[in-house]
């Protein structure tokens, strides 16, 4: 009383309750001697639940008894056998899916999990996983859609009988090979023996050149993610010169006026030490156009200057990138905070009581002799340490809200005047 299962996840043997459910195992075991479940998907595949599979449609809304093939379409489905109660208490066990009628047809399911004792009222156990439990594991783990549909497609090969306790009907004719598989059998899911490769008729050195591209792409992603980069397409400018191994001695103007001789010149800074002001010995020239740019490149790399011997390169920096994406994000900032702070001052200014506004001098409690006590009134002001390059900020604190709020000093002047407007549907 068992059947043998080839699967694309591998294979395992199914012992059934031939004694306790005889016409459920019979309508199995003859269907799987028909080779009615021979390419059979597994079209609903719930983690940690249940596996459904036995509609030869693969929509989980087809399949029949074997018992059709004896009296015809009126035996599509038969009766549910309800007793003796077999509870869905353990992982690897096999039930057949109920129709909604109390009623069964070819779809079976496997368990997943143990302690499904819910399944019992609707769905009758049949059966167990004696051998290749490893199985229950493997489709466990599968990758599916929203639907429950696994994305490579989980298919039963062939059933094999390896005992049959039932005698076969007279008018019964079994198939002598199994049936070739259709082209509408199959869908536009991967099967099992179908590669994710991408490099079929491609020489080593165009594969090569692909991993490279694809292993670069990963690390931009990957510096995006932990905030490296501001943005996955982000790249360093291609008018922008890096030069370094400079004698301290050396300065802007000095590189400025050298290379300026190969175009117009934008911006040229030797980057100094913010303590000190020392030389850092290295230095960023930007061109005006991209061709004085390289000019420059090809003919300066080892030029000395001021007795050195210096190294020119075409800047890998996007620190400039990375300052105009927090620019953008502070000015998007502004625009929509004036409105609120200013509504929120207002507010509160409202709830006041009238003399709260009001400032009056008194005579401070210390001073046995009622001298007027002046509190020194601290300025309105503070200067703190800008968060990017080449800004200043002010703290202006209100007296009224002792709310703060930080802009840049070029902001601050602009933006006054600104007003910015049970399974749940696994079965059939």
């Amino acid at each position: 009383m068992a059947v043998l299962v080839e699967t694309s996840l591998g294979t395992f043997v199914l012992d059934l309750y031939c004694e306790e459910k005889p016409r459920t195992c019979l309508n199995f075991i003859k269907l799987c001697k028909m080779k009615h479940f021979n390419f059979c998907l597994f079209h609903s595949v719930q983690k940690n639940l249940v596996a459904q599979t036995g509609d030869p449609s693969g929509t989980g809304r087809g399949g029949w008894s074997f018992y059709r093939h004896l009296y015809g379409e009126q035996a599509k489905y038969f009766d549910a056998e309800t007793k003796p109660k077999i509870s869905h208490s353990r992982k690897g066990l096999i039930s057949m899916v109920d129709n909604g009628s109390g009623q069964h047809g070819s779809q079976f399911f496997i368990t997943l999990a143990a302690d499904l004792n819910y399944l019992d009222a609707m769905h009758t156990v049949f059966g167990y996983i004696a051998e290749g439990t490893d199985f229950v594991e493997r489709i466990n783990e599968v990758y599916c859609d929203k639907d429950n549909r696994p994305f490579r497609n989980v298919r039963i090969h062939h059933t094999l009988v390896l005992h049959d306790p039932f005698d076969t009907p007279k008018k019964i004719h079994y198939p002598d090979s199994p049936p070739s598989i259709s082209a509408s059998t199959l869908d536009t899911r991967l099967e099992e023996d179908e590669e994710l490769d991408d490099t079929d008729g491609l020489s080593p050195t165009q594969i090569e050149k692909l991993r490279a591209e694809q292993e670069v792409r990963t690390h931009t992603q990957l510096l995006t993610l932990i905030g490296d980069l501001p943005d996955a397409d982000a790249k360093p400018p291609n008018n922008v010169l890096f030069v370094c191994k400079l004698n301290p001695v050396t300065t802007s103007e000095d590189l400025e006026i050298i290379f300026s001789r190969f175009g117009d010149i934008k911006s040229c800074e030797v980057i100094r030490d913010k303590r000190t002001g020392a030389s850092l010995q290295y230095a960023f020239i930007e061109f005006e156009k991209e061709a004085n740019c390289e000019d420059a490149y090809f003919k300066m790399d080892k030029v000395v200057i001021d007795d050195r011997r210096i190294h020119v390169d075409f800047s890998q920096s996007v620190a400039r990138e990375w300052q105009s994406y927090r620019k953008d994000k502070i000015a998007h900032v502004q625009y929509e905070s004036p409105l609120e702070s200013k509504e929120s001052s207002n507010t509160k200014q409202s709830h006041l009581p009238r003399s709260s506004k009001q400032t009056s001098r008194k005579s401070h409690p210390s001073h046995p002799h009622g001298h007027q006590y002046k509190k020194k009134k601290s300025s309105p002001v503070r200067r703190c340490s800008p968060s990017v390059l080449g800004e200043e900020y002010d703290v202006v604190i209100s007296e009224e809200s002792d709310s703060s709020s930080s802009l840049p000093l070029n902001s601050q002047k602009k933006s006054k005047g600104v007003h910015p407007g049970e399974f749940s549907g696994g079965f059939v």
